[in-house]
C-alpha cells in the first residue's frame, strides 16, 4: 500500500511541475522578480534620468543669499544621501536673465529666483519644465526656509545661539519598563511598507495550493476517474497523497521564487559595484530596519515562520480536499472554497493593519487561529505585541487543529469521495459528517 501512496503522490507531483503552465509561469516570475529588483537599471538601460544630477540654477535679485542658500542646499541634500560625492543636486549662481534661463532651461534644470521683501525678509520663485519629485522639493523648501531664518536673524541682529536653542527639537530620553514588548515607535511604518510585501508571496501561494487541491479532486470525479483510484487504494491515502503532492509543490514554487529574488539581488549588487545606487527611498527604509531592529529579530523569527507556513499549508489543503470531495463539478467547489479564501485573505489584511490594533486583546488572541496565526503572528511579533513563546503556542495549536480535522474529516471524505448526487453541497456534508459508514 505505501509503494501505492508513492506512487499517487509521484503521479500527482509531476503532473503538475511536467506541465507548459508551470515553466511559462516561472519564467515570467522570473523575468518579473529580477526586473523589479533591478529597476534602477532598467530605467538607466531605457534612457531614464535615474542617475542624472539635478542642477539649481539661481537668481539672487539683491539679497546676498546665494552662498548661504547653496550651503544649506548641500546640508540637507547629505541628509538624503550616504555621503557628498553621492549628491544629486548641483547648484550654481547665474547673471543671465530670467527669461534667458527660462528659455534655456532643460529638463534636469531648476530656476530659484531668491527676491528681497520687507516683510517677510525673503521670497523665492521656482521655476522647472515638470514636476519636481518630493525629496528634491522638500529639500529646496527647508533650504529656503533656513536661509531666510539666517536672514531675519542677522537684519534684526538676533543673536544665532539664542534662536537655535528656542528652535531646537526637545530632547526625549525614551524609556520602556517592559523591554520584551519594547518596539521602536518607527515600526510601524515599517510594517506597513514592508511586511505586506513579504507576506504576499506566501498568501498567493495559499491561495494557490487551495485552488489546486480542490481542482485535481473535482477533475478526478468529474472524469469518474476516481472510481479506479479509490477501487486500489484506500481514501485516507488517495486525500494524503494529494496533500503530499500538492504541499511539496507549493513548497517548491516557493523556493523558486526565493531562487529568483536571489539571482535578482545578485544582479543588483553587481549593478552597485559598477557604479549605480539605489533610490534614496530605498536606502532609507533598509537603514530604518537595520536601526529598529528589524533584521536582528528575523534571525529568530524565519525558523518559526517557516514552520507556520508548512503547518498552515498543510491544513489549507486538508481542508480544500474534503470540500472537494463533496463537490461533483468546479463549480460547486468554487462556492465551497470561499470562506477558505476569505480567511486567508482576512489574515493577509489583519497582517498588514496590525499597528492599529496595538494593544489590542482581540488580535492577540486572533493570532492563536489556525489559519489566520501564520499571517499574524509574525507580524505581531516584529511589532513587539507578542514574544516568542506566543509563537510557539500558534504552532502547537495549528498542530492539534491539523489532526483533529484529519481525523474527523476522512470520516467525511470516505463518504462524499464516490457520492455523486446532485443534493445540496452542505447536505451532503453533514450527512457524511453524521455517517457512521466508515
Amino acid at each position: 500500500m505505501n509503494k501505492k501512496f508513492l506512487y499517487l503522490t509521484k503521479v500527482s507531483l509531476r503532473k503538475k511541475v511536467k506541465s507548459k503552465w508551470f515553466v511559462i509561469t516561472n519564467i515570467i516570475l522570473a523575468v518579473a522578480i529580477i526586473l523589479l529588483l533591478n529597476i534602477n537599471s532598467l530605467i538607466t538601460f531605457f534612457g531614464g534620468d535615474f542617475d542624472s544630477k539635478t542642477n539649481i540654477i539661481v537668481i539672487d535679485n539683491n539679497t546676498d543669499s546665494y552662498d548661504l542658500f547653496k550651503q544649506n542646499i548641500k546640508t540637507y541634500a547629505k541628509d538624503l544621501n550616504s555621503s557628498e560625492d553621492d549628491l544629486k543636486i548641483t547648484v550654481k549662481e547665474t547673471d543671465k536673465s530670467k527669461k534667458e534661463v527660462k528659455n534655456n532651461l532643460r529638463d534636469e534644470d531648476i530656476l530659484v529666483e531668491l527676491n528681497d521683501s520687507d516683510k517677510e525678509y525673503l521670497t523665492a520663485v521656482i521655476t522647472s519644465n515638470k514636476k519636481i519629485d518630493t525629496l528634491t522639493y522638500q529639500v529646496l523648501q527647508t533650504s529656503l526656509n533656513a536661509t531666510k531664518t539666517s536672514l531675519g536673524m542677522t537684519i534684526n541682529n538676533i543673536d544665532p545661539n539664542i534662536l537655535s536653542s528656542i528652535s531646537a527639537p526637545v530632547s526625549i530620553t525614551r524609556v520602556a519598563l517592559n523591554e520584551d514588548n519594547n518596539v521602536d515607535e518607527n515600526m510601524s511604518l515599517i510594517m506597513g511598507s514592508v511586511f505586506p510585501t513579504v507576506i504576499l508571496p506566501f498568501f498567493m501561494l495559499t491561495l494557490f495550493l487551495i485552488q489546486m487541491v480542490g481542482g485535481e479532486i473535482c477533475e478526478e470525479k468529474t472524469t469518474r476517474s476516481m472510481e479506479i483510484i479509490i477501487s486500489n487504494v484506500s481514501p485516507k491515502q488517495h486525500l494524503l497523497s494529494k496533500i503530499l503532492a500538492s504541499n511539496i509543490f507549493v513548497i517548491f514554487q516557493g523556493l523558486l521564487l526565493i531562487i529568483y529574488a536571489v539571482i535578482g539581488f545578485l544582479i543588483s549588487t553587481n549593478m552597485l559595484s559598477s557604479g549605480l545606487s539605489l533610490p534614496s527611498d530605498v536606502t532609507s527604509i533598509y537603514d530604518s530596519l537595520v536601526t529598529t531592529g528589524f533584521i536582528d529579530k528575523l534571525i529568530y523569527v524565519i525558523p518559526l515562520t517557516l514552520i507556520l507556513i508548512v503547518l498552515s499549508f498543510i491544513a489549507y489543503s486538508i481542508v480544500a480536499g474534503i470540500l472537494a470531495s463533496m463537490t461533483v463539478n468546479i463549480e460547486d467547489f468554487n462556492q465551497l472554497q470561499t470562506p477558505l479564501v476569505l480567511l486567508s485573505l482576512g489574515g493577509y489584511y489583519l497582517a498588514i493593519m496590525a499597528g492599529m490594533f496595538n494593544g489590542s486583546f482581540l488580535i492577540r488572541i486572533l493570532s492563536y487561529v489556525p489559519f489566520l496565526s501564520s499571517f499574524v503572528s509574525p507580524s505581531l511579533y516584529m511589532m513587539g505585541e507578542i514574544g516568542i513563546i506566543d509563537i510557539i503556542i500558534s504552532i502547537i495549536v495549528l498542530i492539534i487543529f491539523i489532526y483533529i480535522i484529519l481525523h474527523f474529516g476522512i470520516k467525511v471524505y470516505k463518504v462524499g469521495i464516490l457520492n455523486y448526487s446532485n443534493e445540496k453541497i452542505w447536505s451532503k456534508f453533514f450527512k457524511a459528517f453524521k455517517s457512521k459508514d466508515i
